[in-house]
């Protein structure tokens, strides 16, 4: 098998998966019912996602008439498994949704209920609501010679149906989009929640008060969310000016790739969906419930707390030690002191991140700060106010914004706009690259020479976000790091600088490179050790090396959250690899990757090498993206990441294992998270 390419799991299926493994936390009947509801939310807004960049790329694969996958399959076969996969994760969700979710949480208060179901009283109740609430924000549009068939924006539900005049005339398509500023779920009595879409259906008629409404129904188009931004292709175009074509392109494109309908829509609607968005019969997908189990979001967010998991307080880092608070000389003089790691959330994003960032902004010994945002959170970020008012202040501010940060596109447009009028030198990507590493640097005026402290992290500096997602990041005054950060800073801003480190490993020069070198370092020592936690592993390079190391003897463990394409516990091939995934309340989303003996001995952490950073082991993130790992040196942070380690190798730790076959089983009974969070207690 080495040289054959079922050696690879096929990315797209893998993806699927994962996503399969988040539905398994919907049924999970040990977690409160709203989260168990939030995770089919996360299973549906994942699958949107897959439809947007995933099968969109593969259709356009399949119109260039291109090649094979890794593991052989070309782009048609892949479309063919996918909807094959997909058909049978949307039936296993909608029944966890009909069979389970809906009696759990209606015994907790919360009835979501059909039309059908209401009671005559319920139903007569929506009248006067629909009249003063909904139909003035709705805009009924008619398909007819003179009305072309309106423009259907990507991921919005609509209402369709064939309407005929009652004074006699052809028959047209009708179709309402149902606003995304109403409220999905219209409470119709107390506790009890009808979608709004059916209260909208309910009085269709009177939308087209001249007309006989035939078969109303629902439907919801998926359009391809990647920009084709042709800056890409040439020195001479400016980035921003494309971007902001490329938004008005996404807007106005005709590039469905799926369209979910209701079991009962008119077939004639669904055909006519069909040829006007150019899809095929297999690009539909007939759903027997509710379309667009995202829209559970929305009803966590409006639920009360007690069915929720319990909060957690995360531990103060800078801000902390009790009732002091430390100012801006205490926090650098921390960092100058030793190294700092941080891991959220169970330690503040606020009383880190943040507040090395609002002393760096206030602290008028300060004259420098570079940093990168891919994510940027809200106008209300206390990031980006933080750099605002540096600037203001007459700091030098550089910002590189990676403007084609997948969905975040718009958000990051006006954070940039916003950081360049108060002063700030906003840089917008890298040409040919997007700009994924997390890092910020410091110049400190101190005792009449400057300091340098820097800021390399796995998550993105977005407040929100960190609350929500497993991350690490190491605050360092180390010249050897903080040297490298400031070339890489000079490189990114200049196009021009050096592209060997002595403590970062950056791509898309040096990282694959990099990485496989110490693979195979510890394929020719005796005892060989190897652990790495990633978000995706697709990379073949980067897999082969693995198995060439298992091959070799080195004991392997990789902790994959979502994709992972390298088939472990094969005889000949993989046998020392093992494959586990952990999910949980929060999103696991930091890189570690570690080399050499791992144990409690201080002996054997500084014969090792450790590094984390913005990288997963995909082919995307070593060539297309710019991306860096820094050095972790301080055994005491070392022994601190081990511990991290070792939650999720220990075998009574809850996760999932990955087969030979490509299935996924769940061992263990203890929740990681659960047990990392009291690593710090």
């Amino acid at each position: 098998m080495r040289d054959s390419p079922e050696r690879f799991f096929n990315r797209e299926l893998s993806w699927l998966e994962f996503d399969r493994r988040v539905l398994e936390l919907a049924r999970d009947a040990s977690r409160p019912i709203l989260e168990r509801a939030k995770f089919l939310a996360i299973f549906s807004r994942n699958l949107d996602e897959f439809f947007q960049v995933r099968v969109s790329g593969l259709q356009d694969e399949v119109v260039e008439g291109g090649g094979s996958s890794p593991d052989g399959l070309s782009a048609a076969e892949q479309l063919a498994s996918i909807r094959t996969a997909v058909l049978e994760l949307t039936g296993s969700a909608h029944e966890t949704f009909e069979n389970d979710l809906r009696p759990a949480l209606r015994d907790v208060g919360i009835d979501i209920a059909r039309w059908g179901e209401l009671t005559t009283d319920e139903r007569e109740g929506t009248l006067a609501p629909f009249d003063e609430q909904i139909q003035p924000v709705l805009i009924p549009l008619g398909v007819d010679p003179t009305h072309p068939f309106p423009f259907v924006s990507g991921l919005s539900l609509s209402v369709g149906a064939y309407v005929q005049p009652r004074a006699g005339g052809a028959r047209r398509l009708a179709r309402v989009k149902v606003p995304a500023f109403l409220p999905r779920w219209w409470e119709v009595s107390p506790g009890r929640y009808a979608p709004v879409e059916d209260v909208i259906r309910a009085h269709f008629d009177l939308l087209f008060p001249e007309d006989i409404v035939e078969g109303a129904s629902f439907f919801r188009v998926t359009r391809d969310a990647d920009l084709d931004l042709e800056e890409r292709k040439g020195d001479d175009t400016d980035l921003l000016k494309a971007l902001e074509a490329g938004l008005y392109r996404r807007r106005r494109a005709s590039d469905a790739v799926r369209v979910e309908v209701a079991a009962d829509l008119d077939p004639g609607v669904a055909d006519l969906l069909m040829h006007e968005l150019k899809l095929e019969p297999e690009d539909v997908y007939a759903a027997p419930g509710l379309l667009d189990f995202g829209a559970l979001f929305e009803l966590y967010s409006r639920a009360p707390a007690e069915h929720k998991d319990e909060p957690w307080t995360p531990a103060e880092v800078f801000r902390g030690r009790g009732a002091t608070k430390q100012s801006g000389d205490d926090l650098f003089r921390t960092i100058a002191d030793r190294d700092v790691l941080v891991h959220h959330p169970y330690e503040s994003f606020e009383s880190s991140v943040g507040a090395f960032l609002t002393a760096a902004a206030r602290d008028p010994a300060v004259r420098v700060i570079m940093t990168t945002l891919y994510r940027t959170g809200g106008s209300e970020s206390s990031i980006v106010q933080a750099l605002q008012g540096a600037a203001s202040a007459g700091k030098q501010i550089v910002v590189l914004v990676e403007l084609t940060a997948r969905f975040d596109e718009a958000a990051n447009l006006e954070r940039a706009r916003a950081l360049e009028r108060t002063g700030a030198h906003v840089v917008y990507g890298v040409l040919g690259l997007k700009t994924h590493t997390k890092l910020t640097f410091v110049v400190r005026e101190e005792a009449g020479h400057l300091q340098r402290y820097c800021h390399v992290a796995t998550g993105n500096y977005n407040p929100v976000t960190a609350g929500l997602y497993e991350d690490l990041g190491l605050f360092t005054s180390r010249d050897a790091v903080t040297r490298d950060v400031a070339e890489l800073f000079h490189r990114l801003t200049s196009g021009s600088g050096l592209r060997v480190y002595d403590k970062l490993l950056v791509a898309p020069e040096g990282l694959r490179r990099g990485l496989i070198e110490r693979i195979a370092r510890e394929a020719s020592n005796p005892g060989g050790r190897i652990i790495a936690k990633v978000n995706g592993l697709s990379d073949p390079d980067v897999i082969d090396a693995l198995y060439d190391a298992s091959c070799a003897g080195v004991e392997i463990d990789l902790i994959v959250r979502g994709i992972c394409c390298l088939r472990p516990g094969v005889e000949g091939l993989s046998e020392n690899i093992r494959v586990r995934s952990v999910l949980g309340r929060y999103l696991e989303h930091s890189r570690i990757f570690r080399f050499g003996p791992f144990g409690s001995d201080d002996a054997q952490q500084t014969e090792s090498e450790v590094w984390i950073g913005s990288a997963d082991l995909m082919q995307r993130n070593l060539d297309l993206r710019v991306e860096a790992l820094v050095s972790v040196e301080d055994p005491a942070l070392v022994r601190r990441i081990d511990h991290v380690l070792d939650a999720y190798l220990d075998t009574d730790s809850r996760v999932w294992h990955l087969g030979a076959d490509g299935s996924w089983k769940c061992t263990g009974h203890e929740d990681v998270q659960a047990k990392i969070r009291a690593l710090g207690e």
